[in-house]
């Protein structure tokens, strides 16, 4: 059989004929892929030939060939890398499958190859960090979705970040982001803000399952992340804390205090005063305040165990007249009932990422 099938590769590397050729090779294949007994200088000697021969191969033959190795256990390592980098539909079938290609293999590809060799590689069914890494890097948002929704690829804490800020921009990876399960825990309370309410309800539900020591670690994990990008305190914060202070000391910061202050327009005030009832840092409640965040509000609100009457103040405040406030008072009213309070604590804890915001400069 052995000699045979020397004889055979012998046979095609010299046959000038293309159609001989292709004769050939299916015949070559077909014995080398349907026997489990090749030795060293058996697998070596079909690996060169095919190897010099692949490049003079019509597509559709080496396709025929890629969908053979993509299909092997244990396919000729050098025949395998050259066609893996070849055009797509003769390199899918290869970085796609099972074909066993080295980290090392998979990086260069993914490193000098185009968008859909980079989602060929993104659904294997294990893609190693460093890959992934290359990935996140080079890929468009649909690449990038197509490597999230896979759970067998592995993404540093640097990439998942990445992912993180790619989909805070578009809505189309929301999805994706928040139903990832290695999404590390703080990462994913960061996509709170910005995904819409049917995917924030999915947010809230992890968090009720996490474990109060992986829950603290995740938050010293995104402290630094986030004291970076929150931005600048407001010009009057400095005199907004000082009046705060003289408040708390005659007693009477109450809850209906915070209403008065809003109703005032005393914003940086107002802000201070929830942060400290609410138990979270002045970042997170203006950014709830400025996109009128109801929701969010609604967390806040029952995690400080406010009334539902005061939480409806509030939302009548931040509203404007036109955005039809009654009828979303009365809906958000009714989310705010059916919230657990143990559900919002959760949730507030991972807004609580700092207490001092000192480092923070000035505007």
């Amino acid at each position: 059989m052995l000699q045979s099938r020397l004889h055979d590769l012998i046979a095609l590397a010299d046959e000038p004929s293309s159609a001989k050729r292709r004769e050939l090779l299916r015949g070559v294949t077909d014995l080398f892929f349907t026997a489990d007994d090749h030795g060293a200088v058996e697998m070596g000697l079909f690996d060169q030939v095919m190897g010099q021969l692949a490049g003079e191969m019509e597509e559709a033959v080496r396709v025929e060939l890629a969908e053979r190795l993509g299909q092997s256990a244990a396919p000729p390592p050098s025949l395998t890398r050259n066609l893996a980098g070849d055009s797509i539909a003769v390199a899918r079938p290869i970085l796609a499958g099972a074909a066993p290609l080295s980290d090392a293999d998979l990086l260069h590809v993914a490193q000098t190859q185009g968008q859909e060799h980079l989602r060929a590689i993104s659904s294997r069914a294990r893609v190693p960090s460093a890959v992934s890494d290359a990935i996140v890097a080079r890929g468009d948002d649909d690449t990038l979705g197509v490597l999230i929704r896979n759970e067998g690829a592995e993404l540093s804490r640097k990439a998942h970040e990445t992912v993180v800020d790619r989909a805070a921009a578009n809505p189309a990876l929301h999805e994706a982001v928040i139903d990832r399960q290695s999404l590390p825990i703080d990462l994913l309370n960061e996509m709170y803000f910005v995904a819409e309410a049917r995917l924030r309800d999915r947010i809230m539900a992890r968090n009720e399952s996490v474990d109060p020591a992986v829950l603290e670690a995740a938050l010293a994990a995104g402290r630094n992340r986030l004291a970076a990008r929150d931005g600048a305190l407001p010009a009057d914060y400095d005199a907004a804390m000082h009046e705060l202070g003289l408040i708390k000391a005659r007693g009477r910061i109450t809850p209906q205090a915070l209403a008065s202050m809003l109703r005032a327009k005393q914003t940086s005030l107002f802000l201070c005063a929830l942060s400290d009832m609410a138990d979270i840092d002045f970042h997170t409640a203006r950014k709830i305040l400025e996109r009128k965040e109801l929701d969010g509000l609604a967390v806040v609100c029952k995690a400080a165990d406010f009334d539902r009457a005061l939480f409806l103040t509030f939302a009548l405040l931040i509203l404007d007249p036109s955005e039809e406030v009654m009828g979303k008072a009365k809906a958000y009213g009714e989310l705010y009932a059916a919230l657990p309070r143990e559900s919002a604590l959760r949730t507030i804890r991972f807004w609580r990422l700092r207490r001092t915001t000192g480092a923070v400069a000035a505007a």
